[in-house]
């Protein structure tokens, strides 16, 4: 090797290393962990004094369950990245998040108190490893979106281990717009057939609604909930019923997978007359919104759970920003219902 050639992971090492400062300027603990990660020379970060934090996480029950505040979303383990043009990243999501890297993940979670993934019934085979190979506790949430049919991806649901199964938003969403929410009724009757926490999702609030008028009655509600004032934000004038079920526009001021809650304050006021405990989603908005902004307003907007997609090197710092949320003021627009 030529004298002149620098060697990529020494030349890390060496940036680091004479540039600890720097490291202090930094916007998030996200870069701080990146760079103790290559200053060891890869592998997990070094523990920065953080782990005894995890007793702390608040929780809340589900059907019998003790439930952490926050769960750890299955999205970017499976690779369904919400990117807007972006049409790369859920390659890149799914190529990082070998079997590894998602035990490093969950075993994080659950050292910071995290006791909670929800994820799509293809993450079953993972999830038995991590439970089987590296002891781990963590609680699973099906969303049964797999397979010919809801029933289907229920029954691998269970069969995996599940230990709470719900419809799918998209799924809901769907079933709602094309006149079938008594398959929705149908499907919850088959979960709660098998004990275990059963529930509804949507990502349109007509979708909640619907249910509730037909009378049915989950263990949780799935819902999405965010701020929308962030950059890429349909403008409200453009927004329309079950607009997250079509097709992506091309017009940049149209739905293009960059929003998932329309009507934010119409939903705070709708959940608060529902006595189900409710699991927010999309809180972030696929990551346009810091997590210091959006577990506020998402617990202030009468969550009772957050499920946050989180990477490896997210998982501290988003479990840190909760607990200090929890810990604080939060004037919440309903009781908390779990």
């Amino acid at each position: 090797m030529a004298s002149s050639e620098v060697n990529r992971r020494g030349f890390i090492k060496g940036s680091v290393a004479t540039s600890a400062g720097v490291a202090l300027g930094l916007a998030s603990f996200e870069e701080q962990n990146l760079l103790a990660q290559a200053a060891a020379g890869g592998g997990r970060p070094k523990d920065s004094g953080t782990q005894a934090a995890g007793a702390k996480m608040p929780c809340g029950q589900i059907k019998g369950l003790k439930v952490s505040r926050i769960f750890c979303g299955g999205n970017l383990i499976g690779g369904w990245a919400h990117s807007r043009d972006l049409m790369y990243v859920s390659s890149l999501v799914k190529a990082y998040h070998t079997d590894d890297k998602v035990f490093q993940t969950l075993e994080l979670a659950e050292e910071m108190g995290v006791n909670t993934v929800l994820t799509n019934p293809v993450s079953d085979r993972v999830i038995n490893r991590y439970w089987n190979e590296r002891g781990g506790k963590i609680l699973w949430f099906s969303d049964c979106a797999s397979g010919k049919d809801i029933k289907e991806g229920i029954r691998r649901s269970v069969d995996g281990g599940a230990h709470g199964v719900y419809v799918q938003g998209g799924l809901a969403d769907k079933a709602v717009r094309d006149g079938q929410v008594a398959a929705l009724g149908e499907a919850l009757a088959y979960i709660q057939e098998f004990k275990v926490a059963g529930g509804l999702g949507a990502h349109d609030l007509e979708t909640i609604k619907a249910c509730v008028q037909a009378g049915l009655k989950p263990d949780f509600w799935v819902k999405t909930v965010h701020p929308d004032n962030y950059w890429s934000a349909t403008p409200r004038e453009n927004r329309k019923v079950f607009d997250v079920m079509g097709s992506n526009s091309k017009d940049h001021d149209e739905f293009h997978d960059n929003m998932w809650c329309r009507n934010p304050q119409e939903t705070i006021e709708y959940m608060k007359g529902l006595e189900q405990p409710w699991v927010g989603f999309k809180v972030l908005a696929a990551g346009a919104i810091h997590p210091r902004d959006g577990f506020q307003f998402a617990f202030e907007a009468g969550a009772d759970f957050l499920c946050v997609g989180m990477f490896d090197f997210q998982v501290r710092e988003n479990a840190l920003i909760a607990q200090k949320v929890l810990a604080g003021e939060i004037k919440r627009s309903r009781p908390w219902r779990a």
